[in-house]
């Protein structure tokens, strides 16, 4: 352990009574819906005029009011792709933000019609919560992030060390995993909201912070010093995110899905918010004139319009557009959310015929 560590974590320990904390539990229990879902998701959001998109509380990058009040961020524009296709208008949304602990028995009870945050595909929440994840649209891992005075340089060095970690998370069960496998020793600090959480990072009461790295990014980047914090390059998990409904919404699951396969294959194509209404008019090659309605019914097949993909490429760009506003910001790299044709890359759409 490195000895700055040990003189903080002993005094957190004696101001917070940590010699006490309990570890993380193996898994989060499973929580009850409140009442009876709609039958028919996408019935329901055509008669009531709105999608219902449930997002982060707030975090860069992903889902993040600005200063008028309006949503923004990575997650965010997936809730408003769906909004256009179904009807044509980005703004056909009303984001409900909701933690860690919530955020599955608002989707179980139809609070909201499908979740666009920073959740993890698991066995367990797609076997067992009644959810369907309707595709990867960020691969992620979790990582850790340290102040930069406390001169720690990788995850090992922090036995001893109180982290700061939300309860009913991938992550704090990772976390104790990880710290049983490698026989280290830590001591969770688990708070509930995610301000909450850095805020008691920011004022000491745990060495470190731990998330997915592109939550850490997102936190670090709106520091008033981002330099004074340090992101570790340890990546303790594997953490595949995407949006999800509930089991038995086929045809809402087939809509998301092939939104992101759509912004995927823009992307590989070469088509952008810029040059789409070229491309609708000129590209010669059949997969593209599919993709962007001009030829087939692939639209009216998920009970859209056959423009659904030109009029989501319009307003929002391509997969790689949709990255670049959001994330890039923040400083985070394609890695493997990188295309296929790129190395390392793993974002992959199926032939759209």
């Amino acid at each position: 352990m490195h000895p700055t560590l040990r003189h903080l974590t002993a005094a957190t320990a004696v101001a917070l009574g940590l010699a006490a904390a309990t570890p993380a539990p193996a898994q989060a229990p499973a929580q009850a819906p409140a009442a009876a879902p709609p039958a028919n998701t996408l019935d329901a959001i055509r008669a009531r005029g709105t999608l219902i998109c449930g997002v982060n509380t707030g975090l860069a990058g992903f889902a993040l009011p600005d200063s008028q009040g309006v949503w923004r961020g990575f997650d965010v524009d997936y809730c408003r792709a769906v909004a256009i296709a179904l009807f044509n208008d980005a703004n056909r949304v009303r984001f409900v933000p909701t933690t860690a602990q919530v955020r599955f028995t608002a989707l179980q009870s139809g609070e909201v019609d499908m979740l666009s945050r920073n959740t993890t595909w698991t066995f367990s929440r797609d076997t067992s919560l009644g959810f369907d994840f309707t595709g990867i649209n960020f691969y992620d891992g979790q990582g850790f992030m340290v102040k930069r005075s406390l001169g720690v340089q990788n995850a090992r060095q922090l036995d001893g060390a109180t982290i700061c970690v939300q309860p009913g998370t991938t992550t704090e069960q990772n976390l104790a995993d990880w710290a049983r496998g490698n026989r280290i020793n830590i001591r969770p600090v688990v708070i509930e909201r995610l301000e909450d959480n850095i805020a008691a990072y920011n004022a000491g009461r745990c060495d470190a912070y731990t998330t997915d790295v592109s939550g850490l990014a997102a936190i670090r980047a709106v520091q008033s010093n981002p330099n004074d914090h340090v992101i570790l390059p340890d990546v303790i998990s594997k953490e595949p995110l995407g949006p999800l409904v509930r089991h038995g919404d086929q045809r809402f699951a087939d809509l998301l899905r092939w939104i992101h396969f759509g912004l995927v294959a823009a992307e590989e194509f070469g088509i952008t918010s810029q040059n789409v209404q070229q491309a609708l008019a000129s590209d010669p090659r059949p997969e593209v004139q599919r993709l962007l309605g001009r030829t087939g019914d692939l639209g009216r097949m998920l009970g859209v319009d056959n423009a659904w993909m030109a009029n989501i490429i319009r307003g929002l760009g391509n997969y790689g557009e949709i990255f670049e506003r959001n994330l890039g910001p923040i400083g985070l790299q394609r890695g493997r959310n990188a295309l296929w044709t790129q190395p390392g890359g793993l974002q992959y759409a199926p032939p759209f015929r």
